[in-house]
């Protein structure tokens, strides 16, 4: 007996599956939409504003960009607006893929034309926008995580909380580092004037404090300090310990020995230009006091920040160091019983 349900034909299969492959590319399509957005509140650019590009095409006329604070739309950078000098190669002026600071010339937001110049931005200006980008693209990275998270548009989260905040602080990215110290006074408390969910101002608190919460630079030198005196030893621990005298609440200093003569002087603190500059002065109060006592001082490695590769490295260097002097202690110790042992 026939079954009352009969199986699809290919037709009708192909006609499901292209039917699904629209809906879910419409879906994402959706999403994309609901999630991308411009830095800030304005849809354009003024002229006259510095803005950060990427370069997605060049071409007779120009190079085609996209403005990066603002979600992507087009611009283009006229040749005549590439340098000041005559161009010999393009391609040494500006490349596909590439950002760069350019300024804005002239803007028509009926037709969406944006046209740009790089000749026109000094090295100072460059500095400038690229720290403002930085720092707004900080901002935005949080903003989007937070609208993913919770399902919510990205442009309606910067109304809501992002755009008034770069009002009210200047930069957005600016009170978000206030919020690590200070959260009631850039979210309001208990009266939570941006009308923010409870669960979605705690993960932007949480997002804020992994993402923007300064991380501790880890500063370390090498140095070999020898004293062959009659003080010695005493000496070269008196020299190390003036050395440490020098060290900070901030920025503590601490010594540890490799293996004579190596010593590692190191840090772990936020100015890194300050651990930078105390670890040298801490250097140069060593090697005063060890000469006063007729030794010296060599710098195997001069100040610098080191990564965790470089710890682990420093790690090994200790531990074979340790294992070497074990073996010397006991090559000692066999000698020894092999002196008694002749004797008796």
């Amino acid at each position: 007996m026939p079954s009352s349900s009969s199986s699809p034909t290919p037709a009708q299969a192909s006609t499901s599956s292209a039917s699904i492959s629209k809906t879910s590319i419409s879906k994402i399509n959706v999403d994309r939409d609901k999630y991308d957005c411009r830095m800030y509140e304005n849809k354009y650019p003024e002229v006259d504003d510095l803005v950060m590009v990427n370069v997605r095409q060049i071409a007779e006329m120009g190079a085609y960009v996209t403005l990066l604070e603002y979600n992507n739309i087009e611009g283009m950078v006229l040749l005549s607006e590439l340098s000041r000098r005559r161009i010999r190669s393009i391609q040494k002026l500006i490349r596909v893929g590439r950002n760069e600071v350019v300024v804005v010339l002239r803007v028509d937001k009926e037709k969406g034309y944006i046209d740009l110049s790089k000749r026109r931005v000094s090295p100072e200006e460059v500095q400038k926008c690229e720290e403002k980008f930085l720092k707004s693209k900080a901002v935005h990275t949080i903003m989007r995580n937070i609208s993913e998270k919770h399902s919510i548009s990205t442009e309606s989260l910067y109304e809501q909380l992002g755009w008034p905040l770069y009002k009210q602080f200047g930069h957005a990215y600016d009170a978000f580092k206030l919020a690590i110290e200070e959260p009631e006074r850039v979210f309001g408390g208990p009266e939570n004037p941006y009308g923010l969910d409870a669960k979605v101002l705690d993960d932007i608190l949480v997002n804020i404090n992994r993402r923007l919460l300064p991380q501790k630079a880890k500063i370390r030198a090498d140095i070999e300090v020898m004293c062959y005196t009659f003080e010695g030893i005493e000496a070269i621990k008196e020299a190390l310990r003036a050395g440490e005298t020098l060290s900070t609440e901030q920025i503590p200093i601490k010594i540890k020995l490799v293996a004579p003569p190596l010593y590692v002087i190191f840090t772990n603190c936020f100015d890194k230009i300050q651990g930078l500059e105390l670890l040298a002065a801490s250097i140069a109060k060593i090697s005063e006091k060890i000469v006063s006592f007729g030794g010296m001082l060599n710098v195997k490695m001069n100040p610098r920040v080191v990564s965790d590769v470089d710890d682990l490295e420093l790690d090994a260097m200790m531990k074979r160091a340790e294992q070497e002097n074990a073996e010397v202690s006991g090559d000692e110790d066999n000698s020894e019983e092999d002196d008694s042992e002749r004797a008796s």
